[in-house]
């Protein structure tokens, strides 16, 4: 009942208190009035037989929506089919109208109550004729509703290849390797998870980019499943509103019948993929699963079978990319742009992103003085560079924020205080950090190394650092966007002053606000001024590490305001005899680190530093006087270092009271190195109990006295000894273990055999003993990781058979080298063998060997894998590893019947190999 009314003209007329309306004569006018003033008494006394008719339409409306909704999920979840837009259409109307009916049933038994005279009229007959017209007219609806729910088909055909879109991506430059390596495990059946991983701006979003080409930030599981969702055709609204597992249900239910690739970008935190309703890939399946992250951790938490570190690029492909960023005109302008060129591309340390930034805005740079100035400010403070820091620096920095907490931040910017391409050692920055705030909670050194190497370890899988067997180092890009949080970004109490490789010291008052300064690789030759620096935590003076440094003399009173100065290095300043006056102001110093220094005898001023717990004086060559009390006054020592020190034994053991009697009061020592020149002092050493159970590193030098055998079977009752060198020994025959070689019986075999010594051994270096036969001890030393062997003219088998066989039953498992990574042998002209048998090489990384014309039998019980090719190898457990080979004239490689495959190319012409299989000896 909708019958149009028209306009109707009104007018009024006052007449005092009375208003006249004078409404129009006309026929129309009448018969909508009347009209709606009969329909009106049905809104009510019809309302009962309504409602009735509105439930039961109703009824069957939802039961008509419940059947075409497993209609199309039957097609959506079992046949890939996408539902038709006019079903989504009506749904969506069922749907509304639901909440409506709903409304309405709500007033009902209130409506009701207010009816009278039989139900033919109401106590409030506006709000019952109210209710009653919508009562009325969602009749209709829901009536209409129901006529237009018969559908014939209620989904259509839809393809999973149309779900991949190509996106839109610039040409990639020197990625092709790392890309086709990807492709290949996305064909390897048995490789389900592929994670790629590599520090920001490598280009990981850009290989990924590539694979979703080829196969035509934050995330919940929710908004992670309507995304899938919306590619495999569960995009509607209802759908959207089921619970998280319902959802997974669906898709798993989907995907389970085909096989897919899926891929993550940018992933900081693993996702867990059943959760999402993903089937986990499978042999049986062959479906894919990659993804791209800054951290290696997210890929073991992800379950990935194949991890693929993203790299830098190598020079020739980074030289490709900034020319082609930079365009031929600009290089080609003047002759010495390209040369500059490619010192600007060289700061970019093959890094995509950065060479991309500085290659477009060095486009339009066509002077040689502008390819000069950029020079300049990469090398001194690239986030001032165009582009830099918002392009750059910015997208690296998502990776520091999200560490863990602000200490592992601490000790990531610590790092920077060291130049471009510096390798740092690992346990260096275990002492460093331990004597900052960083980890001085720590009460051991092993605790604080254990928390030192798990921060290293964060660092490296956040590709923020980069390991070298036992160093650390950072991406030119990495350490340049550290300096620019240092310096810029960070609190006010902790600022950098970085100067690597300077010539001169810097200004005074630069250091005054400085917390840190680092003049690491210094070229100064004095320090003449004295800086009010009285906020100065760590001062790094080293020298240089390729050329003497010059650095001769440091101002008296040049520390008289470092009052809180923590931790101050002086090392590698050869030039460098004596302390500055002053030194005793540094009360609360806990590192200090003369080594490789000119120090003639240590300052009386240095007793002060009574919180001193790190004190290095190795390769202290002058060092000659160590004044009484002064290494005693320091009772909070842990690591006293005299490695390499050439009055080792002088200092030691020589004057009135002897420095070795001071060192055994050091009750918290933990950590001692030192050099040994005598027979006498050798002996003596093992009388004093902290030197036995504290020695880490021990160097056995100039053993002009000693006879044709060394004894080393106290050696063994050093726990902690961690590397033992032994260097000069011209009459060394033999070096013999005196419960070794004794019958299968003896007691005392069976009592080493129980108490497993030599264990903590991982470093042997054996050098320049002429007349040593065999190294055959080395049975003894289950954890040896590094052997060096260099200059042993008499030298013909590391471990000799007859030997081992005596020893054999001293020995608790036969696996020496079992643990061996790095084996470097050198000069040993009549070396033939490490060691007739086939020995367990389970995880050798490096093998070097130099001057070695004499060996032709190199033996291996496990080698998985073996690959020769232009230097290389790879080894066990596809591990790289570095051979170089000079004046090697003939090498025999035995192999067990457990090698897979051998690859031999580029081939050197001045010697000859022979791969020689144990049980076919096929020649290839």
């Amino acid at each position: 009942m909708s019958s149009r009314i028209p306009s109707i003209p009104i007018s009024l007329q006052a007449m005092g208190n009375i208003v006249s309306i004078s409404l129009p004569s006309d026929p129309i006018f009448e018969s909508s009035c009347w009209g709606s003033l009969i329909q009106q008494p049905k809104y009510i006394s019809r309302l009962k037989k309504n409602l009735e008719a509105l439930g039961h339409s109703f009824r069957e409306l939802t039961a008509l929506k419940a059947d075409v909704l497993r209609k199309v999920e039957v097609s959506e979840l079992q046949r890939s089919m996408k539902r038709l837009n006019q079903v989504q259409l009506w749904i969506e109307k069922v749907e509304k109208i639901e909440n409506e009916v709903a409304e309405v049933e709500h007033g009902r038994v209130q409506e009701i109550q207010k009816l009278c005279c039989g139900g033919y009229c109401s106590k409030n007959y506006l709000s019952s004729y109210k209710y009653g017209k919508k009562v009325y007219k969602k009749l209709a609806e829901v009536d209409a509703l129901k006529n237009k729910g018969v559908f014939a088909e209620v989904a259509e055909e839809t393809f999973l290849a149309t779900l991949v879109h190509e996106r839109p991506m610039e040409p990639t430059v020197g990625m092709e390797f790392v890309f086709y390596k990807v492709w290949s495990q996305l064909e390897d059946e048995h490789v389900g998870i592929i994670g790629l991983y590599g520090m920001g701006g490598v280009g990981k979003t850009t290989l990924l980019t590539q694979i979703n080409n080829k196969l035509l930030h934050d995330h919940n599981v929710e908004t992670v499943q309507d995304k899938i969702g919306d590619k495999i055709g569960l995009s509607s609204d209802s759908w959207k509103q089921k619970q998280q597992s319902d959802k997974a249900e669906d898709i798993c239910r989907l995907l389970s019948a085909k096989k897919f690739v899926l891929l993550f970008d940018d992933m900081w935190e693993p996702i867990e993929i059943t959760k999402l309703g993903v089937p986990i890939p499978n042999p049986r399946n062959k479906s894919k699963i990659i993804f791209t992250t800054r951290s290696e951790d997210v890929c073991g938490q992800m379950d990935a079978q194949k991890k693929i570190r993203v790299e830098c690029l190598a020079w020739d492909k980074a030289w490709n990319l900034f020319q082609e960023k930079v365009g031929r005109e600009t290089l080609g302008i003047h002759p010495d742009i390209q040369r500059l060129a490619q010192t600007v591309a060289k700061e970019c340390g093959g890094l995509p992103l950065a060479l991309i930034t500085v290659g477009r805005a060095m486009a339009c740079k066509k002077t040689t003085q502008e390819w000069n100035h950029a020079i300049h400010i990469l090398k001194k403070s690239a986030h001032e560079f165009s582009g830099m820091e918002d392009k750059v620096f910015r997208l690296l920095k998502f990776s520091y924020d999200n560490l863990a907490d602000e200490k592992v931040r601490s000790c990531f910017l610590y790092c920077a205080l060291y130049p471009e391409d510096f390798f740092i050692f690992k346990d260096d920055l275990v002492y460093l950090w331990m004597c900052e705030a960083m980890l001085d909670e720590y009460g051991s050194v092993e605790e604080a190394k254990n928390k030192c190497y798990d921060i290293i370890g964060t660092l490296v899988a956040a590709c923020l650092l980069e390991v070298n067997l036992d160093m650390v180092k950072m991406h030119d890009m990495i350490r340049d966007m550290a300096l620019w949080l240092a310096r810029d970004c960070a609190k006010e109490n902790d600022s950098f002053l970085v100067h690597t490789s300077a010539h001169a010291a810097p200004e005074v008052k630069k250091w005054k606000t400085a917390t840190r300064v680092s003049l690491v690789d210094n070229h100064i030759e004095s320090m003449v001024e004295t800086p009010k620096s009285t906020k100065l935590l760590t001062l790094l003076i080293q020298g240089s590490y390729i050329s003497r440094s010059p650095l001769n003399m440091i101002v008296d009173g040049f520390f008289d305001y470092m009052h809180k100065l923590r931790v101050l290095d002086l090392s590698r300043n050869e030039k460098l005899t004596q302390l500055p006056s002053g030194v005793s102001n540094l009360i609360a110093l806990q590192h200090l680190n003369l080594s490789r220094t000119g120090i003639i005898e240590l300052s009386i001023e240095l007793k002060a530093l009574v919180r001193l717990k790190y004190l290095n004086l190795e390769h202290t060559n002058q060092l000659n006087f160590v004044p009484p009390e002064v290494i005693s006054n320091f009772h909070m020592l842990k690591v006293l270092k005299l490695f390499g020190c050439s009055s080792s034994d002088r200092i030691l053991f020589g004057g009135e009271r002897a420095l070795i009697e001071e060192i055994e009061g050091l009750k918290h020592l933990e950590v001692f190195t030192l050099t040994i020149r005598s027979s006498y002092c050798f002996q003596k050493l093992f009388s004093y109990n902290i030197i036995v159970t504290s020695t880490q590193y021990l160097h056995l030098s100039d053993g002009k006295n000693y006879s044709s055998v060394l004894d080393i079977s106290s050696l063994a009752d050093m726990k902690h000894l961690r590397g033992l060198h032994i260097n000069e020994y011209p009459n060394l025959e033999e070096m013999e273990i005196y419960w070794a070689g004794q019958a299968p019986n003896d007691p005392r075999n069976a009592m080493m055999r129980n108490q497993s010594r030599f264990c903590g051994l991982e470093y042997v270096d054996v050098c320049r003993c002429p007349n040593l036969k065999d190294l055959t001890w080395l049975v003894f030393v289950p954890n040896l990781r590094i052997l060096e062997v260099r200059d042993c003219s008499e030298m013909e088998k590391i471990i000799d058979l007859e030997r081992f066989g005596r020893m054999a039953g001293a020995v608790k498992e036969q696996n020496a080298f079992a643990k061996l990574t790095d084996l470097h042998l050198d000069s040993l002209p009549r070396l033939r063998s490490i060691y007739d048998n086939a020995l367990p090489f389970l995880h050798l990384n490096q093998i070097l060997v130099y001057e070695c014309p004499a060996i032709n039998l190199f033996s291996f019980y496990i080698l998985n894998r073996l690959k020769i090719s232009e230097n290389s190898m790879v080894l066990g457990r596809l591990c790289f590893v570095t051979l170089n080979v000079y004046t090697l004239w003939s090498l025999w490689l035995v192999f067990s019947s457990l090698v897979e495959s051998v690859s031999i190319c580029t081939i050197e012409s001045n010697w000859f190999f022979f791969a020689i299989w144990r049980e076919t000896f096929n020649h290839e």
